[in-house]
């Protein structure tokens, strides 16, 4: 039996014993819920190894349930993949910036959702792994799910986070928009370049007065870089503004 459990919550019956039955077949150990309630008791009994949550459900939507996990210290680390029929750019964004680490658009290929349960629980588990980091003041505390800078909790939305936590476990390595993409938002194909720059400027205004934010670099030709050893190219971290 898989070490990995998740929670599907889908007000469909026939998408989630669909689901069940590939995710069982694929070693996966799974449960299921049809609302936000039954699914959010589910949850509290007995937390998932990642979270399958439908957007539109009755009652308590999933965009709204998924916000309510990431403010609770208990649920804020549950891994999410929004699942969806809402395909615009727009709404992956919001989908994402509510907590979800990655985004699913309805129909879906069961095996393409099994690469990306996968590559998701590689990147949580990874997270943990990293432990505590401390990059000249600013620290990364991957088991209590938050940043400091200089001992004052920065705060951070889920997707800024997860960036500047890939990054700071990562340090001085340069990464284009499509690696981050891959590895931060795990979907290279469907979201803009645009999303990257939108969500480093976020960072970097929250980083601004901490004294962190010429630490997240701008390197010409190729992308962005997490360094505490001095500037890119003269004006490069100036240079997505």
């Amino acid at each position: 039996m898989s070490q990995f459990s998740l929670l599907v919550i889908d007000d469909e019956a026939a998408i989630c014993e669909m689901l069940a039955i590939a995710l069982e077949l694929a070693g996966f150990r799974v449960r299921v819920a049809h609302d936000s309630k039954d699914g959010l008791n589910m949850i509290y009994d007995e937390l998932p190894d990642l979270l399958l949550l439908d957007w539109m459900l009755p009652g308590t939507s999933g965009i709204e349930l998924s916000r309510r996990l990431k403010r609770d210290s208990l649920t804020a680390s549950l891994p999410i993949i929004m699942l969806t029929a809402r395909g615009e750019e727009d709404n992956k964004i919001q989908g994402l910036d509510a907590g979800a680490d990655d985004y699913v658009t309805k129909p879906f290929s069961t095996r393409e959702l099994i690469s990306r349960i996968n590559a998701v629980l590689r990147r949580t588990n990874a997270l943990a792994a990293a432990e505590t980091i401390d990059i000249a003041g600013l620290r990364l505390d991957s088991a209590g799910q938050r940043i400091t800078a200089h001992g004052t909790v920065l705060s951070l939305g889920p997707t800024e986070f997860r960036l500047l936590a890939f990054f700071m476990t990562r340090a001085e390595r340069a990464f284009t928009r499509e690696q981050l993409l891959a590895q931060v938002w795990s979907d290279s194909g469907d979201l803009s370049d645009r999303t990257v720059d939108v969500h480093i400027r976020r960072l970097r205004k929250c980083l601004e007065p901490h004294g962190f934010a010429d630490f997240l670099q701008t390197v010409r030709g190729t992308g962005y870089r997490f360094s505490a050893s001095g500037l890119a190219d003269a004006g490069s971290a100036q240079g997505e503004q």
